[in-house]
């Protein structure tokens, strides 16, 4: 019977698929599920922690996709006993894929010179195995399976696989479990492909007992690695930021960690620390304070970024404010600070107030479609460490940020350091008057970051001196327009100084940042590259 169904698949005819050709084709779908979430999750890690994501993203696919290449290659050299070479690829990609996230992590904590060499060899390695993996399943089907149908089933399950994962990845498993857990589930997943295989090939197996054993061993290790998900993160993550760490929550967007230490409290985005309790007052006042004085009876505002609602909280200390719009694209973020009673603390609970609309979407889109109007923009978004951050210091930006101010309106861009990265600060001048608007650059320093920069666009003119009224004539700033009571860092007195550059900040000759080009992310990445290595 054998003979005959083997005769009538070198001849291109079918036969009804049998339980092996069923399981082996699940298995493909696995497979294929499973070595896409490796490369989704390198990724993501390294555009955590090294930024650039279209970079970091293009290399490593571009790296595994080589790396299956070599892979497939070497699978003509497995001739005999194709069952037992398939199950051990699948208990070493299970060990080596399943833990990937897991090594990553706690290489940047400990070893951090490492990383980038072993987050390619991880990638090289999973690839390559996966690689072995698809032909050889080819190759033990075909003894049933007629090649033309084989080709299309085996591809179809393929592409499956693929596309279920690549959905699931950012909106359920990262959000739900988190990179490392994610990482051990997919590793079981592959580890069970190989308990499959060792019972669909029992009697094939010469060394059967040895297989059941590795199998067990490799269950349990990465169960053990998915129990204790929490730990891992917990002793790379303890190491990397030293402060204890009190809150973890990786999104769609971003990995949120929240520590407590003698400074207070810090928040970190990805790795990259954005306030510090200990001196975030004289960031936040410094971002907020000069605009709304200028103004001089600001009514309606909105906030772009800034989900921590520390700007926010300075903002509601102007008894004119009657409206204050905050638009932050990740939920968790403004959920985190509006719900946990020691931050709530820290912004004064300016989220909860009446005065205040959270919008939980991209500012770039809100801006876009939204007809609102306002008298102050304070716009507080993180660096721009890649292309999706980007975009949020365009041309294209600044051009709709135009559209939403009042004629009297004030807008202020957080940018990065003058002294450490100065062609990308002078860069967000540039793109800014590229599309008309006047600027008023000014910096301050901040302790946790040193000396940081910011940028006053407008349509009319701005004086940290004077207050331009309605009607457009510069005078003395009214007493009922100073600053609000209860400030720590800022007074009329020290204002004007923020707006001298010495010599080695001073405006250098700088492009303007557009979609097309991106040259802020760049110019970010190796000015502080410089200073990181």
């Amino acid at each position: 019977m054998q003979g005959a169904e083997s005769a009538a698949a070198e001849a291109g005819g079918t036969v009804a698929p049998r339980p092996l050709e069923v399981a082996l084709l699940a298995s493909v779908f696995v497979v294929a599920a499973c070595g896409l979430v490796y490369e989704l999750a390198a990724g993501a890690i390294a555009s955590y922690l090294l930024g650039d994501s279209v970079l970091q993203f293009s290399t490593i696919i571009g790296s595994y996709l080589f790396a299956m290449g070599i892979g497939s290659w070497l699978s003509r050299f497995f001739e005999r006993q194709l069952p037992a070479h398939f199950l051990r690829i699948e208990l070493m990609v299970a060990l080596i894929g399943g833990a990937l996230p897991a090594i990553l992590f706690i290489a940047n904590a400990y070893v951090p010179g490492a990383f980038r060499f072993l987050l390619y060899a991880l990638v090289l390695a999973v690839g390559t195995l996966v690689g072995l993996e698809i032909p050889l399943v080819m190759r033990i089907l075909r003894r049933n399976v007629a090649l033309k149908e084989l080709v299309s089933q085996v591809l179809t399950f393929d592409y499956l696989g693929a596309l279920a994962v690549s959905l699931a990845f950012p909106l359920v498993l990262v959000p739900q479990l988190g990179l490392i857990r994610t990482g051990m589930l997919f590793g079981l997943m592959n580890a069970a492909v190989a308990v499959w295989a060792l019972w669909l090939f029992r009697h094939e197996l010469r060394h059967f007992r040895a297989h059941a054993v590795a199998c067990a061993l490799t269950l349990a290790a990465l169960a053990a690695g998915f129990a204790g998900a929490r730990h891992i993160t917990t002793l790379a993550e303890d190491h990397f930021y030293q402060d204890h760490i009190v809150f973890t929550e990786t999104t769609p967007y971003q990995r949120i960690v929240v520590t407590a230490g003698r400074g207070g409290h810090k928040l970190f985005l990805n790795g990259n620390l954005q306030f510090a309790e200990r001196d975030e007052y004289r960031y936040h006042e410094a971002l907020v304070h000069p605009v709304m004085r200028a103004h001089g009876a600001p009514k309606k505002i909105a906030v772009l970024g800034g989900g921590d609602g520390m700007a926010v909280r300075e903002i509601l200390k102007y008894p004119s404010v009657e409206s204050v719009t905050l638009v932050e694209l990740d939920p968790a973020m403004t959920r985190l600070f509006s719900q946990q009673p020691a931050l709530k603390r820290l912004n004064d609970h300016a989220l909860l107030s009446p005065k205040v609309k959270v919008v939980n979407a991209d500012a770039f889109q809100w801006l876009d479609t939204s007809p609102e109007v306002f008298d102050v923009v304070i716009v507080d978004f993180p660096d721009p460490t890649n292309f999706s951050i980007g975009k949020l210091y365009s041309n294209s930006f600044y051009a709709l940020l135009d559209q939403h101010l009042s004629a009297s309106g004030y807008a202020v861009i957080q940018t990065t350091s003058p002294l450490v990265a100065r062609r990308s600060y002078w860069t967000v001048v540039s793109t800014l008057e590229s599309v008309g608007l006047r600027t008023a650059p000014y910096h301050t320093n901040v302790p946790s970051f040193g000396e940081w920069g910011f940028v006053v666009a407008s349509r009319r003119p701005f004086s940290p001196l004077t207050q331009t009224g309605q009607t457009g004539q510069s005078g003395p700033l009214p007493t009922s327009t100073s600053f609000p009571p209860g400030l720590r860092y800022l007074n009329p007195q020290t204002l004007p100084l923020l707006f001298d550059f010495p010599l080695d900040m001073g405006r250098v000759s700088a492009p303007v940042n557009r979609l097309s080009n991106q040259e802020l992310v760049h110019s970010y990445e190796q000015e502080w590259g410089k200073v990181a290595h």
